[in-house]
């Protein structure tokens, strides 16, 4: 037991590997790629610490070689829902009430295991099974999960240090309690890093967890949750719950002991949750907590003054890295009259060097969107874009499901503000484009701002100051993570706090202590040292 004011080390964001040619590290991470598409391993429930099989089987594939089961996966109902809560309370009992040293410690483990000897298994199964590049997979389920769980425990201590003022004559402070009850995190398919960080950061607080992984990336959180095992996390306190929405969603918002939601994905799902937490909140024992991050129609803004390569090169990785599949990625682009000709070419001649395929393949750029539902989706928009006469293809459109979910970087160039791709999220690498009067940056601006439903992130590039300042005050509310001179996209915990709001979510900041204290209940304590022995004050003593 620690005896003393103990420090977390201060925490410095993980270095990126570079997996370059002849490397030791890509030659170890192309050797687990192969190990693990060699074997089908059978993913249980873990429940209370033990696997738990349903018999109700699906599969986890590659998304660019869909033939391909890297494994089979049990899926979770209501039955084993219930008995998640009940582990989860359980082991309540114990690890809330655990020192803060102990929990943050096991946090700090899991970082270093995810550094060290468990790099590669993550990154693969990243690779493999969410159909990334080398380097969106480093950057994801290794750099950003390691400086999460770094990060975190450091926050927490500052969190602990916030303590209230004391007068003499007694003893004022607070204490940071987990809350009554289990945190359910739902986790995305799109990065790695945050199905690691939503169960974890609130169990971080003292609180136990049912996690529900996104059904296309089951395998890599199954890896995940392996990983938190080996750094001690102990039995019930983090509850492996994959399975259908509904069969694993209904039971758990149905719940009296729910005391939060931790969830990243579509807008439409997060709006039903907070929909039935309301038509339920009579019977919740605490009223949950509710931290959301959906959806985007994350936008660039290009004034005249832009410099011309770097929005071009802006907008290519913005809107095309992991395939478009970001809820911070570029997917509307406001260009001016003047710098259209300039960036139309730059941007053009950049996107036909674009190589797409297998994730083995180091050379290639984008590989395949996750899934049949996502690709028929996006599909979907480009036909209706080839059909209307209000939009023109500049450059893909070409889709390709025979093998793998693949489906080209497209760009396409709108005369309608209003048109449906500037409008609607599309997940994809499509990117939409509309020339603006330089004449009318105004009237632009807040087209930019209201267009769209959502507020997550966006760029503005201006070499001119004040047209920089100028547009960074007409879009204040347009995006809760804002770039000027750079791509939407990269948010790097402990320097880009990332939430946004609107219908993008509660901008609950992941990545800093705001997001901690939404998974711990104060309690203010004051201890009076002399208390009074007499109920009268001193100024009833006359009249």
């Amino acid at each position: 037991m620690a005896n003393g004011i103990v420090p977390i080390p201060k925490p410095v964001n993980e270095p990126i590997k570079a997996y370059g040619p002849g490397s030791p590290e890509k030659a170890a991470l192309k050797a687990k790629m192969r190990e693990m598409l060699s074997e089908q391993v059978e993913i249980p429930l873990i429940i209370g610490g033990k696997e738990v099989s349903t018999g109700r089987i699906a599969n986890a594939v590659c998304p660019h070689d869909h033939g391909h089961v890297l494994a089979t996966y049990h899926q979770a109902g209501p039955q084993e829902v219930n008995m998640a809560i009940k582990a989860a309370a359980e082991a309540w009992k114990t690890w809330s009430e655990m020192a803060w040293e102990d929990r943050a410690a096991v946090m700090l483990k899991a970082a270093e295991l995810l550094a060290g000897p468990w790099r590669d298994t993550v990154n693969a199964a990243c690779m493999l099974n969410q159909s990334k590049n080398v380097f969106q997979a480093e950057i994801d389920a290794a750099c950003e999960l390691i400086d999460f769980w770094r990060f975190n425990p450091y926050y927490y201590r500052f969190l602990l240090e916030q303590q209230p003022e004391s007068m003499r004559g007694h003893w004022d402070y607070v204490e940071y309690r987990a809350l009554e009850g289990f945190v359910f995190a739902v986790t995305p398919f799109n990065f790695a890093s945050i199905a690691g960080n939503l169960p974890t950061s609130p169990a971080l607080m003292g609180n136990t967890v049912l996690w529900k992984p996104a059904s296309s990336a089951v395998f890599t959180a199954y890896q995940i949750m392996r990983l938190l095992s080996a750094a001690g996390f102990p039995d019930g306190v983090i509850n492996f719950v994959p399975g259908p929405g509904g069969q694993v969603g209904n039971p758990v918002m149905a719940s009296s002991s729910l005391a939060g939601v931790h969830f990243t994905g579509s807008t439409p799902v997060f709006q039903g949750m907070w929909r039935q937490v309301g038509t339920h909140i009579d019977r919740y024992h605490t009223y949950p907590r509710i931290v959301g991050e959906t959806g985007g129609k994350d936008f660039v803004f290009a004034h005249a003054s832009a410099n011309v390569p770097a929005l071009a090169t802006a907008l290519v990785r913005g809107a095309f890295e992991y395939q478009g599949q970001k809820c911070s990625a570029a997917s509307r682009a406001y260009i001016p009259t003047s710098l259209w000709p300039s960036v139309k070419e730059l941007l053009l001649a950049q996107v036909a060097e674009i190589r797409m395929g297998d994730p083995l393949d180091f050379r290639n750029f984008m590989n395949a969107v996750i899934d049949r539902n996502a690709y028929r989706e996006i599909k979907a928009y480009i036909d209706f874009a080839k059909e209307s006469t209000m939009a023109t293809i500049l450059t893909g459109g070409t889709c390709d499901d025979s093998t793998g979910y693949f489906i080209e970087p497209t760009v396409v160039l709108t005369e309608d503000p209003h048109f449906k791709l500037m409008e609607e999220e599309i997940f994809g690498p499509v990117l939409t484009v509309y020339v603006y009067d330089d004449k009318k940056l105004d009237e632009t601006l807040e087209l930019c701002d209201t267009t769209s439903v959502y507020a997550l992130t966006g760029a503005v590039f201006a070499e001119d100051r004040m047209a920089a300042v100028k547009c960074a005050s007409a879009l204040r509310h347009a995006a809760g993570n804002f770039y000027i001179n750079d791509k939407p996209t990269g948010a790097v915990v402990g320097q880009q706090p990332f939430g946004g709001s609107r219908a993008s979510g509660t901008n609950d900041k992941a990545g800093s202590f705001l997001n901690l204290i939404r998974w711990t209940s104060q309690r203010t304590i004051k201890e009076n040292f002399i208390p009074p022995a007499h109920f009268a004050y001193p100024f009833m003593g006359e009249e």
